[in-house]
């Protein structure tokens, strides 16, 4: 791998008057369990997808592991995995025939997928549930088959938007372990989040993005600088720090109508 995992420069996504992702320059480090983090609307899934060749952007390039997203699409597809939000899952087939479908789209040997699956299935406990059809499968059941499907081939690089949102706190310390168990072998996650214990807890390097803006990067103790906890230094970043919820709401409470 290269000493940056990916690489962005000049990007920008407009959708009509609206600009979405606003000239970001960033390099993500390989080797780490990397934060996007942001409030609702900051452009972090707009930013994903383009990084990850779901959205062609208006200017700017990416790089991932060296190859330009646009330029070599298939070389970059070959060595990422992705969760995106939204999920979309081939509803009618089993939990194991959707592992079997994407790693023979992959092209991996039919054994080696079949051996892959049955690890997978095992470590994020959905063994018992590898012969439902996803359809019936719960949000936190939906995520587990997902990323087993984005670590198939075994990615050098893995994307995930929101990956613990709607997820049960025993699902959600299976896919902690799996993602740590995945970064300690030298690959990279970048996964984004609003949630900042989440990312406190999990990350060592973090990107703030606002307003289609990146506001700050870098290890996250150096981002978090002399706040107290990254909740703190994020609200101050994105300039949430004085706000009072509470101000015009006197109304609100008591029994009054």
């Amino acid at each position: 791998m290269t000493s940056a995992a990916v690489r962005v420069q000049g990007l920008w996504k407009r959708f009509g008057q609206q600009v979405a992702v606003a000239g970001i320059d960033l390099e993500l480090p390989a080797g780490k369990f990397i934060g996007l983090v942001g409030p609702n609307g900051a452009g972090k899934t707009t930013t994903l997808s383009m990084v990850t060749g779901l959205l062609r952007p208006d200017q700017g390039t990416v790089e991932v592991v060296g190859h330009d997203v646009w330029r070599d699409p298939v070389a970059v597809k070959a060595r990422i995995g992705v969760l995106p939000e939204g999920l979309r899952l081939f509803e009618r087939l089993s939990g194991r025939e959707l592992l079997a479908y994407s790693g023979r789209l992959r092209g991996l040997p039919g054994a080696e997928v079949d051996k892959r699956a049955t690890q997978l299935l095992d470590v994020l406990d959905l063994a018992g549930a590898q012969h439902k059809l996803v359809v019936d499968y719960s949000t936190g059941m939906r995520k587990k088959i997902g990323l087993a499907a984005a670590l198939l081939h075994n990615p050098e690089v893995l994307f995930l938007d929101e990956p613990f949102e709607g997820v049960d706190p025993v699902s959600a310390q299976i896919i902690r372990g799996v993602l740590e168990r995945y970064t300690a072998s030298g690959a990279t996650v970048v996964f984004s989040s609003h949630v900042m214990e989440l990312v406190e807890s999990l990350c060592d390097w973090v990107a703030v993005m606002a307003a289609g803006r990146i506001r700050a990067h870098g290890p996250l103790a150096e981002v978090r600088g002399e706040a107290p906890s990254l909740q703190q230094a994020f609200l101050q970043l994105v300039g949430a720090g004085g706000r009072d919820a509470g101000t015009d709401l006197d109304w609100l409470g008591g029994g009054a109508r």
